[in-house]
Protein backbone atom coordinates (compact mmCIF):
# COMPACT_ATOMS: atom_id res chain seq x y z
CA UNK A 1 0.00 0.00 0.00
CA UNK A 2 1.15 3.53 -0.75
CA UNK A 3 3.14 5.45 2.25
CA UNK A 4 2.00 9.39 2.01
CA UNK A 5 3.35 12.23 4.04
CA UNK A 6 0.30 13.02 6.38
CA UNK A 7 -0.21 17.06 6.85
CA UNK A 8 -1.68 16.08 10.38
CA UNK A 9 0.76 13.89 11.95
CA UNK A 10 3.63 15.42 10.19
CA UNK A 11 4.87 11.79 8.83
CA UNK A 12 5.12 9.36 5.98
CA UNK A 13 2.70 6.80 6.86
CA UNK A 14 0.41 4.19 4.93
CA UNK A 15 -2.84 5.05 3.87
CA UNK A 16 -5.13 3.58 6.02
CA UNK A 17 -8.32 2.38 3.43
CA UNK A 18 -11.57 2.88 5.54
CA UNK A 19 -12.80 0.15 2.95
CA UNK A 20 -10.58 -2.65 1.68
CA UNK A 21 -9.81 -2.20 -2.47
CA UNK A 22 -11.85 1.58 -2.68
CA UNK A 23 -10.52 5.30 -1.83
CA UNK A 24 -12.35 8.36 -0.86
CA UNK A 25 -10.56 11.18 -1.71
CA UNK A 26 -11.67 14.98 -1.68
CA UNK A 27 -9.67 17.83 -3.26
CA UNK A 28 -10.92 21.32 -2.55
CA UNK A 29 -11.60 23.00 -5.83
CA UNK A 30 -11.00 26.52 -8.06
CA UNK A 31 -13.10 29.86 -6.55
CA UNK A 32 -14.01 31.08 -9.92
CA UNK A 33 -13.44 34.67 -10.15
CA UNK A 34 -10.47 34.77 -12.02
CA UNK A 35 -8.77 33.02 -14.75
CA UNK A 36 -6.66 29.75 -14.03
CA UNK A 37 -2.96 29.98 -13.15
CA UNK A 38 -0.12 27.52 -12.70
CA UNK A 39 -0.41 26.76 -9.17
CA UNK A 40 -3.58 25.72 -9.84
CA UNK A 41 -2.44 23.51 -13.33
CA UNK A 42 0.06 21.95 -10.31
CA UNK A 43 -2.46 20.77 -7.52
CA UNK A 44 -4.51 19.78 -10.48
CA UNK A 45 -1.79 17.38 -11.89
CA UNK A 46 -0.69 16.15 -8.21
CA UNK A 47 -4.23 14.80 -7.19
CA UNK A 48 -4.92 13.44 -10.96
CA UNK A 49 -1.41 11.66 -10.84
CA UNK A 50 -1.90 10.31 -7.70
CA UNK A 51 -5.72 9.29 -8.49
CA UNK A 52 -4.35 7.39 -11.60
CA UNK A 53 -2.01 5.33 -9.83
CA UNK A 54 -4.23 4.48 -7.26
CA UNK A 55 -6.43 3.34 -9.59
CA UNK A 56 -3.87 1.46 -11.55
CA UNK A 57 -2.76 -0.07 -8.76
CA UNK A 58 -6.18 -1.60 -8.63
CA UNK A 59 -8.20 0.46 -6.50
CA UNK A 60 -11.56 2.25 -6.76
CA UNK A 61 -11.32 5.65 -6.33
CA UNK A 62 -14.00 8.00 -5.55
CA UNK A 63 -12.40 11.42 -6.38
CA UNK A 64 -14.71 14.27 -5.38
CA UNK A 65 -13.47 18.36 -6.14
CA UNK A 66 -15.90 20.98 -5.20
CA UNK A 67 -16.35 24.49 -6.72
CA UNK A 68 -16.71 27.71 -4.69
CA UNK A 69 -19.23 29.54 -6.84
CA UNK A 70 -20.51 32.06 -4.26
CA UNK A 71 -17.08 34.01 -2.60
CA UNK A 72 -16.18 37.66 -1.40
CA UNK A 73 -13.76 37.69 -4.70
CA UNK A 74 -16.53 36.53 -6.96
CA UNK A 75 -19.22 39.66 -6.03
CA UNK A 76 -16.11 42.00 -5.82
CA UNK A 77 -15.60 41.38 -9.32
CA UNK A 78 -18.83 41.55 -10.61
CA UNK A 79 -19.59 45.01 -8.20
CA UNK A 80 -16.11 46.03 -10.15
CA UNK A 81 -17.70 45.10 -13.78
CA UNK A 82 -21.24 45.81 -13.31
CA UNK A 83 -21.66 42.08 -13.63
CA UNK A 84 -23.92 39.66 -12.53
CA UNK A 85 -22.35 37.02 -9.92
CA UNK A 86 -23.74 33.98 -11.77
CA UNK A 87 -22.60 35.15 -14.72
CA UNK A 88 -18.62 35.61 -13.32
CA UNK A 89 -18.94 32.79 -11.64
CA UNK A 90 -20.04 30.31 -14.78
CA UNK A 91 -17.72 32.19 -17.46
CA UNK A 92 -14.35 31.67 -15.15
CA UNK A 93 -15.53 28.04 -14.17
CA UNK A 94 -15.71 27.27 -18.32
CA UNK A 95 -11.95 28.46 -18.00
CA UNK A 96 -10.89 26.06 -15.33
CA UNK A 97 -12.50 23.12 -17.25
CA UNK A 98 -11.10 24.18 -20.33
CA UNK A 99 -7.64 24.25 -18.84
CA UNK A 100 -8.23 20.92 -17.06
CA UNK A 101 -9.38 19.05 -20.39
CA UNK A 102 -6.56 20.78 -21.94
CA UNK A 103 -4.25 18.75 -19.26
CA UNK A 104 -5.87 15.46 -19.53
CA UNK A 105 -7.02 15.75 -15.88
CA UNK A 106 -9.55 13.04 -15.30
CA UNK A 107 -13.43 14.79 -14.42
CA UNK A 108 -14.03 14.24 -10.61
CA UNK A 109 -16.44 11.94 -9.69
CA UNK A 110 -18.33 14.33 -8.06
CA UNK A 111 -18.56 18.02 -8.79
CA UNK A 112 -20.23 19.74 -6.20
CA UNK A 113 -20.86 23.45 -6.26
CA UNK A 114 -21.65 25.75 -3.32
CA UNK A 115 -24.74 26.81 -4.17
CA UNK A 116 -26.19 23.27 -4.43
CA UNK A 117 -25.27 22.91 -0.68
CA UNK A 118 -26.68 26.15 0.98
CA UNK A 119 -29.36 24.27 2.58
CA UNK A 120 -27.27 21.93 3.77
CA UNK A 121 -24.85 24.82 5.32
CA UNK A 122 -27.31 26.15 7.42
CA UNK A 123 -28.13 22.70 9.51
CA UNK A 124 -24.55 22.28 9.81
CA UNK A 125 -24.38 26.18 11.61
CA UNK A 126 -27.52 25.34 12.96
CA UNK A 127 -25.74 22.69 15.01
CA UNK A 128 -22.79 24.07 15.51
CA UNK A 129 -24.80 26.98 17.77
CA UNK A 130 -27.22 23.86 19.28
CA UNK A 131 -24.08 22.65 21.05
CA UNK A 132 -22.26 26.11 21.66
CA UNK A 133 -19.47 25.78 19.46
CA UNK A 134 -21.19 29.20 17.13
CA UNK A 135 -22.49 32.10 17.93
CA UNK A 136 -23.97 35.20 16.27
CA UNK A 137 -22.39 38.45 15.84
CA UNK A 138 -23.44 41.80 14.44
CA UNK A 139 -22.09 40.55 10.56
CA UNK A 140 -22.81 36.80 10.48
CA UNK A 141 -22.24 33.62 12.33
CA UNK A 142 -18.35 32.74 13.73
CA UNK A 143 -16.67 29.35 15.09
CA UNK A 144 -15.45 29.63 18.51
CA UNK A 145 -12.00 28.07 18.03
CA UNK A 146 -11.50 27.52 22.08
CA UNK A 147 -14.05 24.98 21.55
CA UNK A 148 -12.00 22.37 19.80
CA UNK A 149 -9.32 21.23 22.18
CA UNK A 150 -7.03 20.05 19.25
CA UNK A 151 -7.28 23.46 16.96
CA UNK A 152 -4.42 24.07 14.91
CA UNK A 153 -3.27 20.00 13.94
CA UNK A 154 -2.66 20.96 10.57
CA UNK A 155 -0.70 23.85 11.34
CA UNK A 156 1.53 21.74 13.57
CA UNK A 157 0.93 24.83 16.20
CA UNK A 158 -1.06 25.11 19.29
CA UNK A 159 -3.85 27.95 19.49
CA UNK A 160 -2.01 29.47 21.55
CA UNK A 161 1.55 29.41 20.11
CA UNK A 162 -0.51 30.75 16.81
CA UNK A 163 -2.03 33.95 18.38
CA UNK A 164 1.38 34.63 20.06
CA UNK A 165 3.09 34.78 16.47
CA UNK A 166 0.75 36.70 14.87
CA UNK A 167 2.09 39.86 16.58
CA UNK A 168 0.42 43.06 16.70
CA UNK A 169 -1.70 42.61 13.18
CA UNK A 170 -5.17 43.85 12.52
CA UNK A 171 -7.66 40.80 13.19
CA UNK A 172 -10.81 41.04 11.13
CA UNK A 173 -13.82 41.25 13.12
CA UNK A 174 -12.02 41.17 16.42
CA UNK A 175 -13.94 43.63 18.28
CA UNK A 176 -17.27 41.58 17.84
CA UNK A 177 -15.13 37.67 18.03
CA UNK A 178 -14.99 35.72 20.94
CA UNK A 179 -11.43 34.70 19.87
CA UNK A 180 -9.21 36.50 17.40
CA UNK A 181 -8.92 33.22 15.53
CA UNK A 182 -12.61 32.26 16.00
CA UNK A 183 -14.11 32.24 12.01
CA UNK A 184 -17.18 33.15 9.63
CA UNK A 185 -19.48 30.43 9.69
CA UNK A 186 -22.08 32.84 7.40
CA UNK A 187 -22.36 36.71 6.32
CA UNK A 188 -25.05 38.62 7.03
CA UNK A 189 -26.62 40.32 3.91
CA UNK A 190 -25.33 43.05 2.71
CA UNK A 191 -26.94 45.62 0.42
CA UNK A 192 -26.67 44.85 -3.36
CA UNK A 193 -25.56 41.05 -2.67
CA UNK A 194 -26.96 37.57 -2.91
CA UNK A 195 -28.79 36.15 -0.08
CA UNK A 196 -30.38 33.21 1.14
CA UNK A 197 -32.60 32.07 3.66
CA UNK A 198 -31.64 30.83 7.09
CA UNK A 199 -33.07 31.38 10.77
CA UNK A 200 -30.64 32.70 12.52
CA UNK A 201 -30.32 35.28 9.88
CA UNK A 202 -30.26 35.51 5.76
CA UNK A 203 -26.96 36.18 4.01
CA UNK A 204 -24.33 33.79 2.67
CA UNK A 205 -21.65 31.46 3.35
CA UNK A 206 -18.70 31.54 4.59
CA UNK A 207 -15.81 29.86 2.47
CA UNK A 208 -14.68 26.83 5.32
CA UNK A 209 -17.93 25.75 5.75
CA UNK A 210 -18.49 24.07 2.21
CA UNK A 211 -16.22 21.55 2.36
CA UNK A 212 -17.03 20.15 5.51
CA UNK A 213 -20.63 19.60 4.11
CA UNK A 214 -20.19 18.34 0.85
CA UNK A 215 -17.01 16.12 1.85
CA UNK A 216 -19.37 14.18 4.64
CA UNK A 217 -22.21 14.39 2.38
CA UNK A 218 -20.40 12.34 -0.68
CA UNK A 219 -17.84 10.46 0.91
CA UNK A 220 -18.83 9.68 4.61
CA UNK A 221 -17.22 10.38 7.97
CA UNK A 222 -13.76 9.00 7.79
CA UNK A 223 -13.15 8.95 4.35
CA UNK A 224 -9.56 8.38 3.56
CA UNK A 225 -7.53 11.68 1.45
CA UNK A 226 -8.25 15.60 2.07
CA UNK A 227 -5.76 17.27 -0.68
CA UNK A 228 -5.08 20.72 -1.78
CA UNK A 229 -2.67 23.32 -2.06
CA UNK A 230 -0.01 23.77 0.88
CA UNK A 231 -1.65 27.55 1.03
CA UNK A 232 -4.75 25.59 2.27
CA UNK A 233 -3.60 23.67 5.28
CA UNK A 234 -4.14 26.77 7.39
CA UNK A 235 -6.62 28.32 7.97
CA UNK A 236 -8.89 26.85 5.01
CA UNK A 237 -8.31 22.72 5.86
CA UNK A 238 -8.10 23.54 9.79
CA UNK A 239 -11.28 25.12 9.83
CA UNK A 240 -13.14 22.74 7.81
CA UNK A 241 -11.67 19.86 10.61
CA UNK A 242 -12.86 21.79 13.53
CA UNK A 243 -16.56 21.97 12.40
CA UNK A 244 -16.44 18.30 11.60
CA UNK A 245 -14.53 17.75 14.94
CA UNK A 246 -16.94 20.32 16.97
CA UNK A 247 -19.65 17.79 15.73
CA UNK A 248 -18.27 14.86 16.84
CA UNK A 249 -17.78 13.45 13.37
CA UNK A 250 -14.97 11.86 12.22
CA UNK A 251 -13.01 13.76 9.12
CA UNK A 252 -10.29 13.01 7.04
CA UNK A 253 -7.95 10.24 7.72
CA UNK A 254 -4.94 11.30 5.67
CA UNK A 255 -4.03 15.20 4.84
CA UNK A 256 -1.76 15.22 1.83
CA UNK A 257 -0.38 19.05 0.35
CA UNK A 258 1.09 19.67 -2.55
CA UNK A 259 4.47 22.17 -2.53
CA UNK A 260 3.96 25.88 -3.60
CA UNK A 261 5.12 27.50 -7.54
CA UNK A 262 7.68 30.09 -6.69
CA UNK A 263 9.29 32.03 -8.97
CA UNK A 264 12.99 32.38 -9.13
CA UNK A 265 13.77 34.44 -5.93
CA UNK A 266 11.37 31.10 -4.27
CA UNK A 267 8.61 33.70 -3.87
CA UNK A 268 4.99 32.02 -3.99
CA UNK A 269 2.75 32.40 -7.09
CA UNK A 270 -0.37 33.59 -6.32
CA UNK A 271 -3.03 35.74 -7.64
CA UNK A 272 -3.52 38.15 -4.21
CA UNK A 273 0.48 38.62 -4.84
CA UNK A 274 -0.21 39.30 -8.47
CA UNK A 275 2.71 37.15 -9.87
CA UNK A 276 0.81 34.31 -11.12
CA UNK A 277 0.73 33.45 -14.87
CA UNK A 278 -2.35 32.22 -16.50
CA UNK A 279 -2.37 28.74 -17.02
CA UNK A 280 -4.06 28.85 -20.43
CA UNK A 281 -1.58 31.16 -21.89
CA UNK A 282 0.91 28.61 -21.16
CA UNK A 283 -0.87 26.03 -22.55
CA UNK A 284 -1.37 27.86 -25.69
CA UNK A 285 2.12 27.98 -25.87
CA UNK A 286 3.86 24.71 -24.82
CA UNK A 287 2.87 20.83 -25.49
CA UNK A 288 0.41 20.49 -22.84
CA UNK A 289 1.80 17.49 -21.71
CA UNK A 290 5.32 19.50 -20.93
CA UNK A 291 3.63 20.89 -17.78
CA UNK A 292 2.14 17.50 -16.66
CA UNK A 293 5.94 16.14 -17.14
CA UNK A 294 7.46 18.93 -15.42
CA UNK A 295 5.45 18.38 -12.68
CA UNK A 296 6.43 14.98 -12.52
CA UNK A 297 10.34 15.75 -12.62
CA UNK A 298 9.77 17.24 -9.26
CA UNK A 299 8.56 15.80 -5.89
CA UNK A 300 5.04 17.13 -5.23
CA UNK A 301 6.12 18.45 -1.81
CA UNK A 302 8.34 20.46 -2.87
CA UNK A 303 8.66 23.95 -4.61
CA UNK A 304 8.44 24.06 -8.04
CA UNK A 305 9.79 26.88 -10.39
CA UNK A 306 8.21 27.42 -13.94
CA UNK A 307 10.05 28.53 -16.53
CA UNK A 308 11.64 28.66 -19.84
CA UNK A 309 14.34 26.58 -18.80
CA UNK A 310 12.07 24.16 -17.03
CA UNK A 311 9.40 23.62 -20.21
CA UNK A 312 12.79 22.72 -21.90
CA UNK A 313 13.62 20.09 -20.31
CA UNK A 314 9.70 18.82 -19.38
CA UNK A 315 9.88 18.69 -23.70
CA UNK A 316 13.09 17.43 -23.99
CA UNK A 317 12.17 14.57 -21.57
CA UNK A 318 9.10 14.05 -23.55
CA UNK A 319 10.88 13.87 -26.94
CA UNK A 320 13.09 10.85 -25.47
CA UNK A 321 9.91 9.05 -24.81
CA UNK A 322 8.50 9.75 -27.61
CA UNK A 323 11.02 8.27 -29.64
CA UNK A 324 11.25 5.67 -27.47
CA UNK A 325 7.31 5.48 -28.31
CA UNK A 326 7.52 5.40 -31.90
CA UNK A 327 9.98 3.21 -32.14
CA UNK A 328 8.49 0.45 -30.25
CA UNK A 329 5.26 1.07 -32.10
CA UNK A 330 4.45 -1.90 -33.81
CA UNK A 331 5.19 -4.10 -30.72
CA UNK A 332 1.38 -5.53 -29.72
CA UNK A 333 0.27 -3.94 -26.73
CA UNK A 334 -0.84 -7.02 -25.30
CA UNK A 335 2.94 -7.93 -24.73
CA UNK A 336 3.25 -8.48 -20.61
CA UNK A 337 5.44 -5.87 -19.33
CA UNK A 338 8.71 -6.04 -17.72
CA UNK A 339 7.97 -7.56 -14.13
CA UNK A 340 11.39 -5.67 -12.81
CA UNK A 341 10.74 -2.40 -14.10
CA UNK A 342 6.72 -2.22 -13.13
CA UNK A 343 7.89 -3.66 -9.60
CA UNK A 344 10.89 -0.51 -9.62
CA UNK A 345 8.61 1.79 -10.39
CA UNK A 346 5.52 0.12 -7.54
CA UNK A 347 7.99 0.72 -5.22
CA UNK A 348 9.09 4.24 -5.85
CA UNK A 349 5.28 5.76 -6.49
CA UNK A 350 4.25 3.29 -2.60
CA UNK A 351 7.16 5.43 -1.68
CA UNK A 352 5.64 8.89 -0.90
CA UNK A 353 4.86 9.10 -4.86
CA UNK A 354 7.97 9.83 -5.63
CA UNK A 355 7.37 10.96 -9.12
CA UNK A 356 11.16 12.04 -9.77
CA UNK A 357 12.83 8.78 -9.29
CA UNK A 358 9.68 7.12 -11.52
CA UNK A 359 10.41 9.67 -14.21
CA UNK A 360 14.79 8.39 -13.96
CA UNK A 361 13.16 4.67 -14.24
CA UNK A 362 11.18 5.92 -17.48
CA UNK A 363 14.74 7.32 -18.83
CA UNK A 364 16.05 3.67 -18.25
CA UNK A 365 13.43 2.28 -19.95
CA UNK A 366 13.82 4.38 -23.25
CA UNK A 367 17.40 4.13 -23.36
CA UNK A 368 17.26 -0.02 -23.09
CA UNK A 369 14.66 0.06 -25.62
CA UNK A 370 16.87 2.28 -27.87
CA UNK A 371 20.32 0.15 -27.27
CA UNK A 372 17.83 -3.10 -27.50
CA UNK A 373 16.62 -2.01 -31.32
CA UNK A 374 19.46 -1.01 -32.63
CA UNK A 375 21.08 -4.15 -31.68
CA UNK A 376 17.88 -6.51 -32.95
CA UNK A 377 16.63 -7.41 -29.81
CA UNK A 378 13.49 -7.91 -28.15
CA UNK A 379 12.10 -4.75 -26.11
CA UNK A 380 8.76 -5.98 -25.74
CA UNK A 381 8.39 -6.02 -22.21
CA UNK A 382 10.40 -2.88 -21.87
CA UNK A 383 8.22 -1.16 -24.07
CA UNK A 384 4.81 -2.58 -22.36
CA UNK A 385 6.62 -1.53 -18.92
CA UNK A 386 6.91 2.23 -20.69
CA UNK A 387 3.47 2.41 -22.14
CA UNK A 388 2.30 0.76 -18.48
CA UNK A 389 3.67 3.58 -16.30
CA UNK A 390 2.87 6.52 -18.79
CA UNK A 391 -0.99 5.40 -18.56
CA UNK A 392 -0.13 5.23 -14.34
CA UNK A 393 0.59 8.54 -14.23
CA UNK A 394 -1.66 10.06 -17.07
CA UNK A 395 1.54 10.77 -19.38
CA UNK A 396 0.37 10.23 -23.00
CA UNK A 397 3.02 9.57 -25.66
CA UNK A 398 2.68 10.65 -29.25
CA UNK A 399 3.86 6.94 -30.50
CA UNK A 400 2.49 7.82 -34.15
CA UNK A 401 3.24 11.49 -35.68
CA UNK A 402 0.71 13.22 -37.71
CA UNK A 403 2.24 12.00 -40.76
CA UNK A 404 0.29 12.71 -44.04
CA UNK A 405 -0.25 10.03 -46.24
CA UNK A 406 1.91 10.70 -49.50
CA UNK A 407 4.76 11.09 -46.45
CA UNK A 408 3.66 8.01 -45.10
CA UNK A 409 3.67 6.39 -48.60
CA UNK A 410 6.97 7.20 -48.68
CA UNK A 411 8.41 5.94 -45.59
CA UNK A 412 6.54 2.37 -47.26
CA UNK A 413 8.58 2.47 -50.35
CA UNK A 414 11.92 3.23 -48.32
CA UNK A 415 11.24 -0.29 -46.90
CA UNK A 416 10.08 -1.72 -49.87
CA UNK A 417 13.74 -0.68 -51.74
CA UNK A 418 15.44 -1.96 -48.91
CA UNK A 419 13.46 -5.06 -49.24
CA UNK A 420 14.39 -5.45 -52.39
CA UNK A 421 17.93 -4.52 -51.87
CA UNK A 422 17.98 -1.50 -53.93
CA UNK A 423 19.49 0.78 -51.40
CA UNK A 424 20.44 3.54 -54.00
CA UNK A 425 16.77 4.13 -54.26
CA UNK A 426 16.18 3.62 -50.31
CA UNK A 427 19.53 6.44 -49.80
CA UNK A 428 17.27 8.35 -52.60
CA UNK A 429 13.83 8.32 -50.46
CA UNK A 430 15.90 8.84 -47.53
CA UNK A 431 17.63 12.09 -48.63
CA UNK A 432 14.70 13.35 -50.10
CA UNK A 433 12.73 13.07 -46.93
CA UNK A 434 15.22 14.76 -44.94
CA UNK A 435 15.37 17.37 -46.78
CA UNK A 436 11.89 18.14 -46.59
CA UNK A 437 12.25 18.28 -42.70
CA UNK A 438 11.42 14.99 -41.13
CA UNK A 439 13.32 12.83 -38.99
CA UNK A 440 13.98 9.53 -40.79
CA UNK A 441 14.73 6.26 -38.43
CA UNK A 442 14.69 2.73 -39.84
CA UNK A 443 14.98 -0.11 -37.68
CA UNK A 444 14.52 -3.77 -38.57
CA UNK A 445 10.72 -3.11 -37.09
CA UNK A 446 10.46 -0.69 -40.18
CA UNK A 447 11.19 2.98 -40.80
CA UNK A 448 8.98 5.93 -38.92
CA UNK A 449 9.00 9.43 -39.49
CA UNK A 450 8.94 12.39 -37.48
CA UNK A 451 8.85 16.39 -37.20
CA UNK A 452 12.60 17.58 -35.38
Amino acid sequence: MIRLHDSATGQVRELALREPGKVGMYVCGPTVYGPPHIGHGRFSLVFDVLRRYLEWTGLEVRYVSNVTDIDDNIINRANRENRDWHDVATKCEEAWTTAMDFMGIKRPTALPHATEYVVEMVELINALVAVGKAYATPDGMYMAVKTVDDYGLLARQSLADMLAGGGDRDVVGASAKRHPSDFSLWKFTKPGEPSWPADFGDGRPGWHTECVVMSLDLLGEGFDIHGGGQDLRFPHHENERAQAVALGKTFATHWVHNGFIVDGSGEKMSKSLGNFTNLLDLLETVDARAYRMLVLQGHYRSPMVVDRDAIDQAESALATFDTAARRGASIPVSGTPDAGAIAAFTAVMDDDMNTPRAVALMFDLAKRINTGLDAGGNVDGEVNALRSICAAVGLELKAVDDVPAEVAAQARALDEARAAKDFAAADGIRAALSEAGWIVETTKAGTTVRRP
